[in-house]
């Protein structure tokens, strides 16, 4: 037999057991919430996902659909930003839109968003491409180079979008960019050139913005465990060339274990997901994480949910005791099995929708009464 064919059989059979594995440790959580005595809360996954999938024919996303931005509009529309990953294993943004949250209308034909030389595009003369061996063997969610994982806050008349500008493993950091709501909803794509929020020569990711103002400063959620580092500025204009934040957590997004959590599921820490959102029990944040002696440590990571002290965000008050979301779905262990990544929510008409990737190759979106969860988070999840 063709060792080529012979390869992908057995690929083919690793992603089967490890999907088994998902479905049967996800029953089991269950029967022991229940046991407990627990209700259970998690997110109901949209009966048409997914949302948004590769198409073969369309070069520049062909590869990979995945990883989702979301703000919402003043009318209720939900705009989409994704990591789009082509032939060339470049990532680029593509954009959706939804009117009711659930169902896409609209889905730009082309990127939205080019990474730019120095601000995600690496240069091929000195970072190894698809057939290096460093990317080729360990490649960012597929891809070589690029604008990976946007998330996307709305402050006043403008949105604002963060992304990691990846270059190589020594080059991952945290650019900055912004367009007009009234632009982004004529889609006219002017976006203010990018900065670079995060130093040199450190990996960082999954940094995100709060939505509005804190005592008076804007802020930004750049490590979330074990320890809630923000940084502060008078104005979201510091972000672009005034200030670089040196944070301490840098551990590159391949997880961390955090002492304070042992004993619970999310005792090894992947990041943040989705932009803080404010509520009247604190910021609601979500995040990914899993615990190392889970046998779902093999085939990825899950979410969960946490609030934080509304005046005091660095101060954690509330953390869901499982997940509220885990990578069950056939099309959540598509392509890089049990993988799935909330970057995205918003609260509409009091449902909280969340948009995350599948199996780093799907937009998906799921959503539960943002009431329920964060009954739940304070019944359960005092910390």
């Amino acid at each position: 037999m063709d060792p080529a064919i012979i390869v992908a059989l057995a690929a083919l059979v690793v992603a089967a057991i490890a999907f088994i594995c998902v479905i049967v440790q996800g029953a089991a959580r269950r029967k022991r919430k229940r046991a407990a005595g627990r209700p259970a809360a998690g997110l109901s996954r949209h009966a048409r996902n997914p949302l948004i999938s590769p198409q073969p024919h369309v070069e520049w996303e062909s590869e990979g659909t995945f990883n989702p931005a979301a703000v919402c509009d003043d009318e209720g529309t939900v705009h989409l930003f994704y990591r789009a990953i082509g032939g060339d294993g470049i990532s680029r943004i593509g954009y959706a839109r939804s009117p009711d949250g659930l169902d896409v209308s609209y889905r730009s034909p082309f990127p939205v968003f080019n990474p730019q030389p120095g601000f995600g595009m690496p240069d091929p003369m000195r970072v190894p491409g698809p057939h290096g061996y460093d990317i080729a063997e360990h490649p960012s969610g597929g891809g070589w180079g690029g604008a990976e994982d946007p998330r996307a806050v709305r402050i006043g008349d403008r949105v604002y979008m963060t992304y990691m500008a990846f270059e190589g493993w020594e080059s991952m950091r945290i650019a900055v960019t912004s367009i007009g709501l009234d632009d982004l909803k004529r889609r006219r794509w002017a976006w203010k050139r990018p900065v670079l929020i995060s130093p040199a020569r450190k990996r960082n990711k999954n940094w995100v913005l709060f939505p509005e103002k804190i005592r008076g400063k804007f802020a930004i959620l750049h490590g979330l465990s074990p320890k809630v580092l923000i940084d502060y500025v008078d104005s979201v204009d510091d972000f672009f060339g005034k200030r670089q934040i040196d944070s301490a957590s840098d551990h590159g997004g391949w997880g961390y274990a955090d002492p304070g959590r042992a004993g619970h599921w999310d005792r090894r820490m992947r990041g943040t997901g989705s932009p803080p959102i404010r509520t009247g029990l604190g910021w609601l944040v979500l995040y990914h994480a899993f615990d190392e002696r889970d046998p779902r440590k093999a085939v990825g990571y899950s979410v969960g949910a946490l609030v934080l002290d509304p005046d005091e965000p660095t101060r954690v008050l509330y953390r869901s005791p499982e997940p509220i979301l885990l990578p069950e779905a056939p099309y959540e262990n598509d392509g890089k099995p049990g993988v799935v990544y909330a970057s995205g929510a918003v609260v509409k008409d009091g449902m909280l929708h969340v948009y995350y990737g599948g199996g780093d190759k799907h937009v998906c979106a799921a959503r539960t009464p943002l009431r329920s969860l964060l009954d739940w988070l304070a019944a359960y999840g005092a910390v």
